[in-house]
């Protein structure tokens, strides 16, 4: 592991975290290892493993450059790759579960976290119940004996519920259990996990770290406390990223802060004419005065990302496949968090339990890229006169 930087300032820290040039011949980037077999110099060094890396699979200078890097911005004490964010979370909660477990999850979190909750941890006998994101320190109610995580995510997806997360550390310690953090959309630049309390963070770096929309990366950031068994499991799953994608991981890690900030002042400039437009009835996101998670987004957060969503007032569906299908800037497609925008409809009525989603009319998830906002407004105006004339 490199040694942390101390004192500095983030962005600094962004441009120098998990780089070592003087061992790599004055190369400010650390170059990217392809291999699988790692040699030994004796039977000795063999026997003992010591040396800083033995095999392919269990790390490479490259992945462990991202690795130190991460574990630094969040402020945790170890990180470990994965090929994806899903598999992040996934290792993360069979890590810490076994059969006879629950395990509480908000409401609005990632669906293939609840996917694989309702499958995965079923069939392996760990029970899962989901909350109201809003729930906060009442959550203490929902804790049973044999309840060992608390899963957050904060502003939860699709519908960006902020959650008390301070609040809910503190009823989950209290009765020795753990809590969780999927701090993907926030990144460790704008909401730090463990300093509010969190034991675990998660990413799916394939979104902001990336920012480039060309590689797949998850990364689990732990505690002390909880490292051993995350790094145990990480270990017999057999997981490892690839290393063009790690490389891309940590190119990407570099312009972070320069991306994040357009990101957010477009997305801003995006959301607040949304809530102007008559066919907008509500726009979903914290950094706004206006957002129900405003307050709580304020106190805990340093910024906001280009992630957020509106509801329509009612409108037919042709009529809303006449606004997206026509648009030039914002794709439709999954995932977010690359340089170009997005827009995405959702309904999460047929999938929420513990809380009911009430829209308008149709829901729009939207990321706005690092397009020039006055194009980005223009074609989405160009995408309500078409629904306006469609309806």
């Amino acid at each position: 592991m490199s040694k942390r930087s101390s004192g500095q300032k983030q962005d600094t820290r962004l441009a120098h975290a998990g780089r070592e040039p003087t061992q790599q011949h004055g190369f400010v980037n650390t170059p990217i290892y392809r291999g699988s077999t790692v040699l030994f110099p004796t039977v000795k060094c063999l026997e003992e493993s010591a040396q800083p890396f033995t095999y392919g699979r269990l790390g490479t200078p490259t992945v462990e450059a991202l690795q130190d890097a991460l574990a630094e911005l969040e402020g945790g004490y170890r990180t470990l790759l994965t090929p994806s964010g899903l598999s992040a979370i996934a290792t993360t909660l069979l890590a810490l579960l076994s059969a006879g477990d629950h395990v509480l999850v908000s409401d609005s979190v990632y669906r293939p976290t609840r996917r694989f909750c309702d499958k995965v941890l079923k069939r392996l006998g760990i029970r899962t119940t989901y909350y109201d994101p809003l729930v906060g320190a009442s959550i203490a109610q929902l804790i049973e004996d044999n309840t060992r995580v608390v899963f957050t995510e904060s502003p939860g997806s699709q519908t960006f519920e902020v959650q008390d997360i301070p609040a809910i550390v503190a009823a989950a310690h209290a009765r020795n259990v753990l809590v969780v953090l999927d701090n993907t959309w926030a990144t460790p630049l704008f909401f730090k996990p463990f300093a509010h309390g969190a034991d675990i963070s998660i990413q799916a770096a394939t979104k902001y770290i990336v920012g480039h929309a060309d590689a797949m990366l998850g990364a689990i950031t732990t505690s002390e406390a909880t490292w051993a068994p995350i790094a145990e499991a990480h270990d017999e799953f057999g997981l490892c990223p690839g290393p063009d994608d790690t490389y891309l991981g940590l190119r990407g890690l570099r312009s972070l802060s320069a991306r994040l900030e357009r990101h957010q002042r477009s997305a801003l400039q995006v959301a607040e004419w949304l809530g102007k437009r008559p066919e907008v009835a509500r726009v979903i996101y914290p950094a706004l005065p206006s957002d129900p998670g405003h307050a709580l987004w304020k106190r805990d957060f340093t910024g906001a990302s280009g992630l957020f969503a509106i509801v329509l007032k009612p409108v037919s569906k042709p009529a809303l496949a006449a606004m997206l299908d026509g648009l030039s800037l914002f794709g439709m497609g999954y995932s977010w968090g690359g340089f170009e925008s997005l827009i995405l409809p959702f309904d999460p009525r047929t999938y929420r339990t513990a809380t009911t989603w009430q829209a308008e009319g149709p829901a729009l998830r939207l990321h706005v890229g690092l397009e020039d906002f006055g194009d980005l407004r223009a074609d989405l105006e160009a995408g309500f006169g078409r629904l306006s004339a469609a309806s």
